[in-house]
């Protein structure tokens, strides 16, 4: 499997399904985002299910990094009419169907990408927000609008060298090379 990949630069590279985790001189990841086994190759852990962080969230690292939100199966999942996002600053979070099913992405297992300061901190602000608390995690959340967003799984990756939006960008790009310059499912800009 061949995927491209452009860079902030506009450069194209080639890379054919490989393991090393690869940030190269041109700003752009190498990962296969399908693959399990190859995101974690590229230094993501955690692989936790949203029901089992939001009753024990201690095993998210309280540093800056990134992370992914992923889908069990890529197939096209049911969708909720009225998902369980919180209403932060009396915002409605929820969008039509037809809104969800337009930004799916077929045959992609990452649904979301994110960053933070703190991962603790905001997987916690992001996990809240998807039980109906009205905390700041507006972004990423159509996954709170997936009939199975109990089963979704979070990874992370720290990024004690590295600032954390850079790596965001750099993992959003590498997917819209995968993906056919589509952004994952949940991230709505990037």
């Amino acid at each position: 499997m061949y995927f491209y990949l452009s860079v902030l630069t506009g450069d194209t590279l080639r890379f054919q399904n490989r393991s090393a985790f690869a940030v190269g001189t041109l700003g752009c990841i190498a990962m296969d985002f399908n693959n399990t086994a190859d995101i974690q190759a590229n230094g993501f852990t955690g692989f936790k299910k949203i029901s089992d962080l939001w009753t024990d969230h201690s095993c998210i690292p309280d540093t800056k990094g990134v992370y992914l939100v992923l889908t069990p199966t890529p197939k096209r999942p049911a969708f909720l009419t009225t998902g369980v996002g919180g209403f932060f600053k009396g915002k409605n979070p929820n969008v039509t169907v037809d809104v969800l099913m337009d930004n799916w992405v077929g045959d992609a297992q990452v649904v979301y990408i994110g960053k933070a300061t703190s991962l603790r901190k905001r997987l916690k602000q992001y996990l809240r927000f998807g039980q109906t608390n009205n905390v700041g995690h507006y972004g990423g959340r159509y996954i709170w609008q997936l009939k199975n967003h109990a089963d979704l799984l979070f990874c992370w990756q720290t990024t004690s060298d590295q600032i954390p939006g850079d790596v965001e960008q750099e993992l959003i790009n590498s997917f819209r090379g995968q993906f056919n310059n589509r952004r994952p499912f949940a991230n709505l800009t990037g």
